[in-house]
């Protein structure tokens, strides 16, 4: 295969990745004011297609016809980078997702270790945003995003480790082989638990929402940016729910194993499941203080992550 075709397909497959990420997030954005209605009673969107589901669609055009301001005491050059480095990872990730037995762009043999790798871009780009906006509200909200993900990444990753464990394999594929018949989620229920608590803290959704936290900072990091640019942060936010459900999925609900159904179709019910549950927790809890979120990470989550990694080890490493 000469190079212009193998830029050719590179060039294709990130087009189409890209747009899946644009069109799932827009989807998503309805779910949740949809999800949001029925917990409160209300209707939702409505107006704007069908049972409202061009709403996303109008509001996305509303932000593509808007200014993009640049303030005049910001660190230009951060400033422009940040919401591209926050967004950069998203396709990445998706790309990296094998949703059946041989569908997916790529299914390395790493898998597991690319995923957490490329994850934690996300959070140089929005540690970017809140220093170079020079908006102290801004500093504040990346400062708390760093702090979220330095501490809930550590209980996170030994989640992931007692999976790995049982799998023998980080590649994702195996991982999912190694849950037929059964998922990991009914020998593994509390690291299930602690990925999805982690998971949901490092993603900044109710109740750990503290980096954007409205009533506190105004809107957090990307307080200072309009237009696409916001738009960016948007779909990085809503594309990382996307990945974690799928890692939830992949890791402990089997993949795309299960009867009747098509492997694809099993994943994506498992994950829109999880994305529908993540949804509901922001809807059902309140924003915990700081100081209640750090503590409950180092004196509940890890602890608890550590014990359980080391019963997973002698049970299934000592032929238990």
């Amino acid at each position: 295969m000469s190079l212009p075709e193998i830029l050719l397909r590179l060039v294709l497959a990130f087009g189409i990745v890209v747009t899946f990420v644009a069109l799932n997030a827009l989807f998503l954005v309805w779910l949740e004011r949809k999800v949001s209605a029925v917990i409160q009673n209300r209707m939702g969107p409505m107006e704007v297609g069908p049972i409202g589901l061009l709403q996303t669609m109008a509001d996305a055009l509303k932000l593509l016809g808007k200014e993009m301001i640049t303030p005049t005491s910001v660190d230009r050059i951060a400033f422009l980078l940040a919401p591209i480095i926050a967004f950069l990872p998203a396709p990445l990730l998706v790309a990296a997702i094998p949703i059946a037995e041989g569908v997916g762009a790529s299914d390395l043999n790493v898998g597991a270790i690319y995923l957490f790798a490329i994850a934690n871009i996300a959070f140089l780009g929005i540690l970017m945003a809140g220093w170079s906006s020079n908006n102290k509200y801004s500093l504040l909200g990346a400062m708390r995003a760093v702090a979220q993900n330095v501490s809930y990444e550590i209980p996170m990753l030994l989640a992931v480790l007692t999976v790995i464990l049982m799998a023998g394999s980080l590649k994702l594929s195996d991982v999912v082989a190694a849950q037929s018949p059964v998922p990991f989620i009914v020998f593994q229920p509390i690291a299930f638990v602690i990925y999805l608590i982690c998971g949901v803290a490092e993603s900044n959704r109710t109740p750990f929402d503290l980096p954007e936290a409205e009533s506190e900072l105004v809107a957090g990091y990307h307080t200072e940016f309009t237009g696409m640019r916001f738009a960016l942060f948007f779909l990085a936010e809503y594309t990382q729910v996307f990945v974690l459900s799928a890692i939830i999925t992949l890791f402990f609900l089997g993949g795309w194993n299960g009867p009747f159904l098509p492997g694809w179709l099993w994943f994506f019910l498992k994950t829109y499941v999880m994305i529908f549950i993540v949804m509901w927790l922001r809807w059902t809890y309140p924003r915990l203080r700081s100081d209640q979120l750090m503590n409950f990470n180092w004196r509940v989550l890890l602890p608890l992550a550590i014990l359980n990694l080391l019963i997973s080890t002698v049970l299934y490493r000592g032929g238990l």
